[in-house]
């Protein structure tokens, strides 16, 4: 018995997980959320066979001053997200963490703007509020 908890050790999956290293290279560092502030907006291009130009921003987290991709949901959406703006992010929802769907290398999606919700502000039931500094 104590020769074979020795050799767990040379199993990769059980090494990552007694280790946890999987919260530990996490930007969020195992929250659910996050809330940053943008640093600029790009488009990166879906995988084969889809040909769009997906909306994203570059997200600096409050918290740890890591530097993220977000994507940025629903049609038209990024004319509410600028520069400068606090946004909260959470995960898209891949599997093992990882991204999901076309979008490359993108994690995150962004679901609040300045803490309005990013659904409201495209069903237009309510408008985007300013950030006072």
């Amino acid at each position: 018995m104590k020769n074979r908890r020795k050799f767990r050790w040379s199993d990769k999956v059980y090494k990552s997980r007694v280790a946890k290293l999987r919260i530990k290279a996490d930007p969020l560092k195992g929250s659910s959320q996050a809330k940053g502030i943008v640093i600029d907006k790009f488009q990166k291009e879906a995988k084969q066979p889809n040909s769009a130009m997906r909306k994203c921003c570059r997200v600096q987290l409050i918290k740890n001053g890591i530097r993220v991709g977000a994507f940025i949901p629903g049609n038209l959406a990024q004319k509410f997200v600028d520069e400068h703006d606090e946004v909260i992010i959470e995960c898209i929802g891949g599997k093992k963490g990882r991204a999901k769907g076309d979008i490359p290398g993108v994690r995150w999606k962004v679901i609040k703007v300045n803490g309005q919700s990013l659904i409201a502000l495209l069903s237009g039931k309510i408008e985007k509020a300013r950030k006072w500094n």
